[in-house]
């Protein structure tokens, strides 16, 4: 199954929400909804949650399902919410941006880190939370596909 891994469809601007779980739900409903994933995979997300924090610093959190979660996944993708209020992602770290991904084949680890590369810009980020369009918004990530 050959995807985009960042279809314009997966990006939602100024989404509110309020918990950090609401917000992990939605960016693992963006790729259920998109054929990335199975409905398990947000479950998996959720595991992932209580082993260790998916919180990244920089108002950035990369919610994922946990190693088990391989069989959930059907094509590599990523979700991205501009959150409308940072939310409280636990321990005081506020997250305005919450990047979802599912990896086929172990490219979870290659997505992750180009993100973590763009996102390791504060300039960047300031870009991202202020992003008036979907386009300005995944004209920041043209590199990962």
């Amino acid at each position: 199954m050959n995807k985009p891994i960042i279809p314009i469809e997966n990006i939602i601007l100024n989404k509110k929400v309020d918990s950090k779980e609401e917000a992990i739900r939605q960016a693992g409903q963006i790729l259920v909804d998109g054929g990335y994933v199975n409905e398990d995979y947000i479950k998996k997300m959720f595991e992932r949650e209580e082993i260790t924090s998916t919180f990244m610093g920089n108002s950035i959190a990369i919610p994922h399902g946990t190693e088990d979660a391989k069989s959930s996944v059907h094509a590599s993708g990523i979700s991205i919410l501009q959150l409308a209020e940072p939310v409280d992602y636990g321990n005081g770290n506020q997250v305005k941006m919450v990047f979802g991904i599912a990896g086929k084949d172990n490219e979870h680890l290659e997505i992750l880190s180009k993100i973590a590369i763009v996102c390791s810009d504060e300039e960047n980020i300031e870009k991202m939370v202020n992003a008036k369009s979907k386009e300005e918004l995944l004209s920041l990530f043209s590199e990962v596909e």
